[in-house]
This record gives C-alpha cells, structure tokens and sequence, in this order.
C-alpha cells in the first residue's frame, strides 16, 4: 500500500478521566497501524501542563506534552469527569481555540463534553451527552442543544457517550481513513460484533428493570419519553395516558408488565436520578435542585431521595466529595 498521511490525535486528560475511555480509542488506532503495516494514525496524551495525571481509577499517565506545546493535531478529544475544570482556564481555553482556527476536529468524550462547553467551543452547535450526565449538563448549558446519540457530530465537533462509544467512533475514523476491509479486521480482532455510527441513540436502562427503554411496548416508550422531558414541569399520568392512546388503568397495568414498577414509582425515581446528577455535578443549592426536577420546596426532594438512595443530597454530596477528595476520583466515570 502506498504511504498514507498520518492523521494525528491528541488525547486531553484531566484528573479524574475515565481511564476506559481513552483504551478504548488507541488500541483500535494501534491495531489498525499493525494491520496495515505501517503508521495511520498517531497519537498524543495531553495534559494542561506536563504534571502527571491521575485516572478515576487512580492510575497515573504522564502526559507527553502539555496543551501550550500541542500542534498540528488532526483531532483532539478532551476526557474527564463533569466537573473538570482547566487549572488556568484563560489561556488553555485561548490554546484550544488556537488550535480549532487552525483546522483541528475537536470533541468530548463522556464527561469531556463539561470542559469543552466551558471553553465556549460548543456554542452553537448540539453534542451528544451521556444520559448518566445529561441533567446535570442541561441545568449547567441550558443553551446547547443535546441529542441522546452515541454519536455526534456538528461540523467539526464530535461527541461521544462513553467508553464503548469511544471504540465505535475509531472504528468510523479507520474506515473513513483506510476503508471498510480494515475496519471490519479491527472490530473481529477485538469480537466487537456491531460498529455504531451517527444516529445510533444509546440505550437507557428503565429503572429497576432489566430492560432498556428501547426494549418496551411502543406505548410504554413514548410514556418513558414524556417523563424524561417532563422533569421541571411535571405531567400528569392521566395526561401522559392520553397522549399515548390508553386509559390511565390500562397504562398503569401495561406500564407494570414492562418495567416492573407503576409510572408513578417510576417517573419519581427518574426524576431521583436527576436530582442525583445535579447533587453530584452541580453546585445548585437544594431548593434550585428540587425546582429543576418538579418540586416547590426541597422538602420532598429530600424524603424521596432518602427513600431512593438511603441517605439524604446532602450526606450523598458530602460522601461523595470526600470520596473525591481521598481518591481523585468522580462518581461515576464512564
């Protein structure tokens, strides 16, 4: 085969990245190198400086370079946990749009996507985000569109949700860059049965349940929807039977057949898991927290939350950053 122009990646990292996500793009760059018996793709880790960097599973990487330094990247992807923030945000924000006028691709990976939209660099275009964090990126960028792809790409902005979704994404960039037949041989050499690509929406476990929202009856589906996009402003369960072409008892009962719990329990425990997202990952105060899921005052915010998780939002985000503290790392990180 004739030689090929390196495409060049470079891998931000900050403390706290989910070590699984960064795996899960270099060695389906690595393998695709060895196949084909020469150098597609080159790669970089990248800190803010050149200070080691810790995983969220406390594993140490050495940046090669820090991100002042980095040039003639073909793609750069930042990877972190949500509430990662650049140590100097005014000039490592400035070296990343330094390097986007020049032409560079840029993306998130998993809780990437909280520094790149900090930077700015998301203004004005829709990302995918992990449903894990979704809540807590929309209370924090009302503004930026969001999709629940695996897989996002708006021009010259990728975002991805998650680690696994990381490997499809390289498997994309190996068959743009050296076609299908090589693609294919990286996916078997890692029993990776199915590529995903744009338009792909992640599956959503249905709380409690060992099913996925892609799993139900249709009519069950659009209810799940309707209480996914209906945390602030709650909806009634006879409006959400109307919409879905049902009586409120046969949803009621189809409802349990599916999932297990009745679509009160149900929405409550999703809107719990929002309210999580935002005692985790936000700053917000209990009362802004149980305004954003449905709830005039944090009084039963804080009822249902003990209920859902055994502990109040207040000892849970105090555990939780001690946790951080003690162990540098977020919870979770995927």
């Amino acid at each position: 085969m004739a030689d090929i122009k390196v495409k060049k990646l470079g891998f931000l990292i900050f403390n706290g990245f989910p070590m699984s996500c960064l795996t899960s793009m270099i060695e389906p760059l690595r393998a695709a190198n060895e196949i084909l018996g020469q150098t597609a793709f080159a790669w970089q880790l990248i800190g803010e400086t050149n200070v080691r960097v810790s995983s969220s599973a406390t594993v140490g990487f050495d940046p090669d370079i820090a991100l002042a330094d980095a040039d003639g990247l073909d793609y750069l992807f930042l990877m972190s946990a949500p509430q990662s923030e650049f140590t100097n945000p005014k000039n490592s924000n400035g070296a990343l749009r330094r390097l986007v006028q020049h032409g560079m691709q840029i993306g998130g990976i998993s809780g990437g996507v909280f520094p790149l939209a900090r930077s700015g660099l998301l203004d004005g275009y829709t990302c995918s985000v992990h449903w894990c964090y979704h809540a807590a990126f929309e209370a924090e960028f009302p503004k930026i569109e969001t999709v629940d792809d695996v897989i996002f790409t708006d021009r010259t902005r990728m975002t991805v949700a998650g680690a696994a979704a990381g490997f499809d994404a390289m498997l994309n960039l190996i068959n743009q860059e050296l076609g299908a037949e090589i693609m294919t041989e990286v996916a078997c050499w890692f029993q990776h049965p199915l590529v995903r690509g744009a338009g792909v929406p992640q599956r959503i476990p249905t709380a409690n349940s060992s099913s996925t929202a892609d799993m139900l009856p249709k009519p069950i589906q659009k209810a799940v929807q309707l209480f996914s996009e209906s945390f602030d402003d709650p909806i009634s369960m006879t409006e959400v039977a109307s919409i879905v072409g049902l009586s409120p008892r046969q949803m009621e009962r189809k409802f349990k057949q599916a999932t297990g719990q009745t679509p009160i329990s149900y929405y409550r425990s999703k809107r719990m898991k929002a309210a999580r997202q935002l005692v985790l990952y936000s700053g917000d105060n209990m009362s802004e927290i149980a305004l954003a899921v449905g709830y005039a005052t944090a009084a039963p915010l804080v009822n249902y939350y003990k209920e859902e998780f055994g502990c109040s939002p207040q000892e849970d985000r105090e555990r939780i950053n001690m946790f951080r503290v003690a162990q540098n790392a977020p919870v979770p990180a995927i």
